[in-house]
């Protein structure tokens, strides 16, 4: 029985001796205890794996592989893994040589079934222990990471990126909304990336870029003489992801004829080469994204609702940067960081009034051009915004808000982009803005800005 990625724990019981080793594993089972018997140990490490909730229970003396090699093969594997070692009245020194080298425990021979659960079920509570630590470790790493790729505090932010670590390990289907140069690609990478399939190949298609007469070619592949100009085999880029995932930017391009033949591969999964009737399994997670409305396209025509019902199992809409102006300034600085990196530049002073720019205008090209200006920025050639990016005018429904309201937004921005320049150090932030400490302390408690340990001494008081 193969327990990988089992919730459930199990031991593993190694022993040439027929009757001792049905004997304690049915003593076990009547415990409560899943237990899986093995005659060799070579069938008990072929079911160990680094993530296994499971622990070995091996005889030190058998025919073949023994106990202590059988110790020695399990922590390679996963050094934490529990081993137990049952020994005989002369293997004393050898069990005390094991736990040297890793053994978790050893029970002398004769010895009831009771005290041998006990020691199981210390050796399980650990092994269950390291589990969890590893994956919140894991958790904590991707969160982390995560946060780098899609800055910002705001809450409709914050929630995408809760949802992403949420469906990243799950090999569920997703559709990605938004605007152009929001960052779609940006939210399917993270999808993979975090997931079981970041091994796997990640193979991003742009439909829109296409020609219509070879995207069927490119997905599915042809097989030698397909038609004309197929001169030899090619794998397509369905199959190429296998293992991973394929992602479909700009879903709402491909040309109706070739929907149906990818709902039948996303529903199959599996495809067949052009010119080919043979069926190729496909392991591969579809994310599609789409800067359009694929519901009202459906209904009108423009796109096959079944696709759109079939790729729509989860939805992750990703906001315009018009719809979160409070991460603007902290994104475009991890632009400016980014491009310092790319371009060997430091990052020129930034005038407050430059953030101000920042905030009010509307970024219709979104993060895409945010990062741009930050390149220009960067680079020495910023501009303002003047002819490409004009100054956008003030209507009553201006959803920048009232005036109190873009003050204390204003204001909050400037507080987090001089925090932001000093490394989150609080006394060069506040002599740089001219006011007290105890002035910027109460302006980052009125203004929702956390605060933290500073470099410096100064601490949240």
């Amino acid at each position: 029985m193969n327990v990988l990625g089992s919730g459930k724990p199990i031991v593993h019981l190694v022993d040439d001796d027929d009757d001792l080793r049905h004997a304690l594993a049915q003593g076990l089972e009547l415990e409560g205890l899943p237990v899986a018997v093995h005659r060799a140990p070579e069938a008990a490490l072929s079911q160990i794996g680094h993530e296994a909730y499971a622990i070995i229970v091996s005889d030190i003396r058998m025919p073949g592989m023994g106990g202590m090699e059988l110790l020695r093969q399990a922590l390679a594997i996963d050094p934490t893994l529990p081993v137990i070692l049952i020994t005989g009245h002369g293997d004393v020194q050898m069990a005390v040589e094991a736990m040297r080298a890793g053994a978790y425990d050893f029970i002398e021979k004769p010895f009831p079934v009771s005290r041998l659960y006990a020691v199981i079920e210390r050796a399980l509570e650990k092994r269950r222990l390291i589990l969890e630590n590893r994956t919140l470790r894991s958790e904590l790493d991707g969160r982390e990471a995560l946060s780098m790729r899609l800055v910002g505090r705001s809450p409709a932010i914050t929630r995408l990126r809760e949802q992403i670590v949420m469906l990243a390990d799950t090999d569920v289907d997703v559709l990605v909304t938004g605007e152009t140069g929001a960052g779609k690609e940006v939210v399917a990478r993270a999808l993979h990336d975090l997931g079981g399939r970041a091994q796997g190949n990640f193979v991003a298609i742009n439909c829109a870029a296409l020609p219509a007469d070879i995207i069927e070619a490119e997905l599915f592949g042809h097989e030698p003489g397909a038609f004309t100009g197929a001169q030899k085999l090619r794998v397509g880029k369905l199959e190429h992801a296998n293992g991973g995932t394929i992602f479909l930017d700009e879903i709402e391009s491909m040309p109706l004829g070739l929907q149906a033949k990818l709902l039948r591969a996303i529903e199959a999964r599996s495809v067949e080469r052009l010119g080919s009737n043979k069926s190729i399994a496909l392991d591969v997670r579809f994310v599609a994204a789409t800067k359009t409305d694929l519901a009202t396209a459906g209904a009108r025509g423009a796109f096959r609702s079944d696709l759109y019902y079939r790729l729509n199992v989860v939805t992750l809409a990703l906001p315009p940067l018009r719809e979160r102006r409070d991460d603007i300034p902290l994104l475009f600085f991890h632009l400016a960081r980014e491009a310092r990196g790319r371009y060997r530049r430091e990052i020129p002073d930034v005038p407050r009034a430059l953030e101000a720019q920042l905030m009010a205008y509307d970024w219709p090209g979104n993060v895409r051009e945010l990062r741009n200006y930050a390149d220009r920025f960067v680079l020495g050639m910023w501009g303002g915004f003047s002819g490409s990016a004009p100054a956008q005018p003030e209507t009553d429904d201006d959803p920048a808000g009232d005036l109190a309201e873009r003050v204390r937004r204003f204001e909050r921005s400037v507080i987090e982009a001089e925090l932001v320049r000093n490394g989150g150090a609080m006394k060069p932030t506040y002599e740089a803005l001219r006011i007290s400490r105890k002035g910027l302390y109460d302006k980052m408690k009125r203004l929702g800005i956390e605060t933290g340990s500073d470099p410096d001494g100064d601490r949240d008081g």
